[in-house]
């Protein structure tokens, strides 16, 4: 009779479980599938917890022109979630008494020298102080080219840029850093990144679908292989970076850059990479530990940055990922050690959304506070009754005045100067929610006033950060 009850209650117990994970992805999808359906959402998502795949599906076209779907066997460029499997390739460098992390970058890049203060530490958690190539390139780098690592030492060899700050004595998130450890790799190897990131980490993992790709410098045919979209402007017409019109053409022109991005994945790869992370199974314990660790700038203050992870760290929570953005992709990956609970989320769309609060919400059975609120329909007569021309009340130099137009439902804000491009949707008759890349909240507030004019307030994180009028 014991063992019958307890056989009961196991099936029970099961059948309960069996119905929370139905649930929890039936909730799961629709949030994606809402998201997508209100131009937020493009890409693959694999959410599990305690070791069960909860939701493993794709949104949307991976490519507009073939209309080929998204799907669980999708491949993604990462952006900089790459940045882990560059770091991990110094730790097995480390691991084979090839380098030491307080070593000065310039034991093994000479040609920067200048800069021997820097060490691969500095590097790892960007605490070097080393000036962007992305903003430094993108003024100086000749369009009709597609520059390499070699060319990013290069143009600061010649350049001999002073640091930022004292390395140590500050964290500021950085790219080249990365750029140069992917160097550093190739030098002490002696192959090329590619290759070593494919023979030590991909390969030994089954990661099967995970390489760098170079798309603009050396394209080549790969089945399941997404494109990254934008916005044409004006439109909700999608492009990719290829065109000048989208704004994001200097991502062609540095193409051949590594490190920093360019890795290309699946949902699944990525899920075999995390697994292995927590477990140890491929890095040891110590050597993981360090990776998380959260260390000290020179005056005290935590780096919640460890080597190419994004840390969440302290009493009750340990939380590693990274998010990234990069040639029309958008990706977050992190992973809840505490939870064991893994998200990753891969997108080929620049303004995709990442409603990682929800997904916890959804998870942990708690109330729903909507990140990401549905549409309404709406006439286009009442949209329009909002466009023109709001005069700010800031009264300093180079304040300008905001506009607001319609296209195809939504609301469209830029500035009199500069054009943003900024898409919202309403949520209500008065209030409209902002199309943004990742979770940053913005809406734009209508308020009619006894006098007949019209008051647009700009809220973000619950609080009117600028506001205008528009006279009857």
């Amino acid at each position: 009779m014991i063992k019958i009850n307890l056989l009961l209650l196991l099936s029970i117990c099961s059948l309960v479980c069996f119905g929370q994970h139905k649930n929890h992805t039936q909730q799961l999808d629709s949030i994606f599938a809402t998201l997508h359906a209100q131009h937020q959402f493009n890409g693959s998502v694999l959410i599990a917890e305690k070791g069960k795949v909860i939701l493993e599906k794709g949104y949307g076209y991976s490519n507009e022109r073939t209309k080929a779907l998204n799907t669980a066997q999708t491949i993604f460029e990462l952006a900089s979630c790459s940045k882990q499997f560059t770091a991990t390739a110094i730790v097995l460098l480390k691991r084979e008494g090839k380098l030491d992390y307080k070593d000065p970058i310039s034991k093994y890049l000479p040609e920067l020298g200048f800069w021997n203060k820097v060490t691969i530490a500095d590097l790892l958690r960007h605490t070097s102080g080393l000036p962007e190539f992305l903003a430094d390139m993108d003024n100086n780098q000749d369009s009709t080219k597609i520059a390499t690592n070699a060319d990013v030492i290069r143009f600061y060899a010649q350049r001999k840029d002073t640091l930022r700050f004292e390395p140590g004595s500050r964290h500021r998130y950085c790219n080249t850093n990365y750029v140069l450890l992917a160097s550093i790799v190739e030098r002490l190897s002696g192959k090329p990144f590619a290759g070593f990131l494919q023979q030590r980490i991909f390969k030994p993992l089954h990661m099967d679908h995970t390489f760098i790709y170079n798309r603009k410098q050396r394209p080549r045919t790969i089945k399941n292989i997404a494109t990254g979209y934008a916005w044409a402007t004006g439109s909700f017409r999608k492009i990719s970076s290829d065109q000048r019109e989208s704004g994001d053409y200097f991502v062609r022109t540095v193409d051949g850059v590594t490190g920093t991005a360019k890795v290309n994945s699946t949902v699944g790869d990525i899920y075999k990479w995390i697994t292995a992370l927590k477990n140890n199974t491929f890095l040891t314990k110590s050597e993981f530990e360090e990776m998380t660790a959260v260390t000290q700038t020179s005056s005290g203050q935590d780096i919640a940055y460890g080597f190419g992870f994004m840390l969440s760290k302290g009493a009750n929570r340990f939380s590693f990922g990274h998010n990234g953005s990069w040639d029309g992709f958008a990706t977050l990956i992190f992973h809840n050690m505490l939870k064991d609970r893994t998200v990753i989320i891969l997108q080929n769309f620049k303004m995709g959304a990442f409603p990682y609060n929800n997904i916890v919400q959804v998870l942990e059975d708690s109330p729903q506070e909507m990140e990401f609120h549905k549409k309404i329909t709406l006439p286009a007569a009442t949209l329009q009754q909002y466009t023109g021309v709001y005069q700010t009340a800031d009264t300093s130099a180079g304040a300008e005045a905001h506009s607001i137009t319609y296209l195809d439902g939504h609301l469209i804000y830029n500035t009199t100067r500069n054009t943003w491009d900024m898409r919202f949707y309403p949520i209500s008759e008065t209030k409209f929610q902002g199309i943004r890349q990742a979770s940053n909240d913005s809406y734009l507030q209508f308020t009619p006033m006894e006098n007949g004019d019209l008051k647009l307030e700009l809220l973000q994180g619950g609080k009117v950060i600028d506001s205008g009028i528009r006279k009857k």
